[in-house]
Formats: structure tokens, C-alpha cells, sequence
């Protein structure tokens, strides 16, 4: 026994060495993700904000947290990771500016079983420039190596993000009514959502993720797939500062427009939508054809190319359409709120698939 070696947390299959190496590789891209009220530096056992600094005077916190899901899948398998750390910021800042707040910082959670410093380097660049984006300050995370439970390449992202909004701009608001306008804001594609089921129809189309993609044919499909969630909240606090006719947004993540959109919808109203004037990005169609996906499955399952639902007041629609063009969106006219005792979410038209 005296001359057996002992054990090291390396043997065991952890490199405390290559977490730290990880640290200094990635401290630059952090600092650039500074803003009034936190200086974006890691390495304490904490993150600090200053939300005076930040020019607050009667603040509501709120937070949110989230994932990538299995759209993670399709970066290991085809190596390309620098945009999904986009998408981890985006499904949780975009979950903060529906509830009117302007998101003040960001924290991630890189899990992996063998830490390679330079690949979590390129998932937290990623990370920064949604960060950037979103105006969030990065300041801090953990990064945990652990053999065993993940196998090969296999990593996983959490996103957790904090933001603050003045009492009286908090969103939706309480006067929401029959006649008001639904706009919805294009998304980039399928943002975050339905990559199980996105999946399964790659594989039984029998396409590897190096193939041109069939409704992107200059782009590979991996390429394609991975086509960040957009970040929609500088426009939109733009939007809220020039307009007054903004009553309530919805993100549209899983689920899609039946399962988001009543979650802001006071008891009795619900919401008739155009599906025909939605402009349907191809991907979608491919699904739909490929996978033999219903209309009511790809609604429910996908954005179908609207990221992000605003409701206006129909004396100000024409007001709210300005301030988001302005602000750098194109926003549709696709609907109204009704009065239903119902289905809370209801169709006219076919979506363009």
C-alpha cells in the first residue's frame, strides 16, 4: 500500500489546470460586455451590479432562465459553436424585455465531460456577443468538467439573466382589450425551439448536416439549422420609449402562438390571427413537407417566422409600426384581440408553408 500512487482529481478525469486556462482565454471577451451599473469582470465568487448606477430609481427585478434544448445537438455533431451562446442569451433576454424590462446582466452554465478550453472559449464568445447585443453585462458563470455523465463532445449551456424595469412601464398592462392590434416581428428562423422533432425529420431524410441544406442550397443544413435566435430587445425598449400604445408582447418559443400568447391574455379575450400573412421562412416549409408535419403541429411546435408578438392599441397601431421600423424591425399586422369563452387563440387563413 505504501507505494501505491495516489489519486488526483486529473486521474479522475477533471484538468483544474484547463478550467483556469479557460478563465484567462475568456476574460477579454467578458470585459467587452461592460455597461453602467457592472464591470463585467469574473473571477470572485460573485457578480456585482449597481443598479442606482444603472440609473434606476423605483426598479422591479426580473428573471429569467433558460436553455438551448437539442439545437446544442447540432453544433457538437457538426463542430460549429459560435453561435449558440447567441441563442442561450437570446431565449432569456427576450423572455425579460416582454415584461417591458431592459435586461442589466447575464450569467452561464457550460457543462461538459472533458473541458477544452478553447472550444468553451468559442461557446462563451458566442455568449459575449448576445451579451453585447442585448446590452447585459456577462459577469460571471461556472463551468463544470464532469466524466461520467457526459460522454465524448457532449456539453450543455443554461442561461440565466436578470433585468429591471421602472414600476410603472411594467408589462403586459392591465387595459388590454377587444379591437387591440397583434403585430408580429419576423424571426430568424427556427430560433431555439422543435429541434427534437427537427431532428428526427434530417435523419429520416437521410441528409448529413455537411449537405446543402434543401430550402438554403448556397448554405450547408448545420449552417442553416444553427441561424441564431434573433435578440429583440433593443428595438423593442426603443419602440417603448417613442410609443405609448404598447399594452403587452409575447415571445414565441415552444409551444408556439396557442401555448405563448394566452399567457398574457386576461381571462375572456383571445386573440384571432391572420396565418396568411405570416411570412413563412423555407425552412419551415421543408419541415412541413419533409416530416409530413400538420399545420397544427408546426404551429404548435414552431415560431412558423414570428419571434416575437406585440399588441397595440388600434388608435396607435399605425405609431407603434413607426417606432419598430425605426428601431430597425418589420413588423406584420396579423391579427386582433376578441372576446372568446373558447379557444384563446383561433385562425383565419393557411400559413405559406
Amino acid at each position: 500500500m505504501a507505494d501505491k500512487k495516489g489519486l488526483t482529481y486529473a486521474d479522475a478525469g477533471v484538468d483544474i489546470d484547463a478550467g483556469n486556462a479557460m478563465v484567462e482565454k475568456i476574460k477579454p471577451l467578458v470585459r467587452a460586455t461592460r455597461r453602467r451599473g457592472a464591470d463585467a469582470e469574473i473571477g470572485g465568487f460573485g457578480g456585482l451590479f449597481d443598479l442606482k448606477a444603472a440609473g434606476f430609481t423605483d426598479p422591479i427585478l426580473v428573471a429569467a432562465n433558460d436553455g438551448v434544448g437539442s439545437k446544442i445537438k447540432i453544433a457538437i455533431d457538426s463542430g460549429r459553436h459560435e453561435t449558440i451562446g447567441i441563442d442561450l442569451v437570446a431565449m432569456c433576454v427576450n423572455d425579460l424585455v416582454v415584461q417591458g424590462a431592459e435586461p442589466l446582466f447575464f450569467l452561464d452554465y457550460y457543462a461538459t465531460g472533458k473541458l477544452d478550453p478553447r472550444l468553451g472559449a468559442e461557446i462563451v464568445a458566442g455568449i459575449a456577443e448576445g451579451c453585447r447585443e442585448a446590452g447585459a453585462a456577462l459577469i460571471g458563470g461556472e463551468t463544470a468538467e464532469m466524466p461520467g455523465l457526459y460522454a465524448g463532445k457532449d456539453y450543455d449551456l443554461a442561461g440565466f439573466a436578470v433585468g429591471a424595469v421602472e414600476r410603472g412601464g411594467l408589462l403586459p398592462r392591465s387595459d388590454i382589450a377587444p379591437g387591440d392590434i397583434i403585430l408580429g416581428l419576423p424571426s430568424s428562423g427556427l430560433h431555439s425551439n422543435g429541434f427534437s422533432l427537427v431532428r428526427r425529420i434530417v435523419a429520416e431524410a437521410g441528409l448529413a448536416l455537411s449537405d446543402p441544406a434543401p430550402f438554403a442550397l448556397e448554405r450547408t443544413l448545420a449552417e442553416a439549422l444553427l441561424t441564431p435566435t434573433r435578440i429583440y430587445v433593443r428595438a423593442i425598449l426603443q419602440a417603448l420609449r417613442t410609443s405609448s400604445g404598447i399594452k403587452a408582447l409575447a415571445h414565441i418559443t415552444g409551444g408556439g402562438f396557442p401555448d405563448n400568447i394566452p399567457r398574457i391574455l386576461p381571462a375572456g379575450l383571445g386573440v384571432l390571427l391572420d396565418l396568411a400573412s405570416i411570412p413563412v421562412p423555407p425552412v419551415f416549409g421543408w419541415l412541413a413537407t419533409a416530416g409530413n408535419v400538420t399545420e397544427a403541429e408546426m404551429l404548435r411546435t414552431f415560431n412558423c417566422g414570428i419571434g416575437m408578438i406585440v399588441i397595440a392599441v388600434a388608435a396607435k397601431v399605425a405609431e407603434v409600426e413607426t417606432a419598430l421600423r425605426v428601431a430597425g424591425e418589420n413588423p406584420i399586422i396579423m391579427g386582433k384581440i376578441i372576446e372568446t369563452d373558447g379557444a384563446r387563440v383561433t385562425y383565419a387563413g393557411r400559413l405559406a408553408l
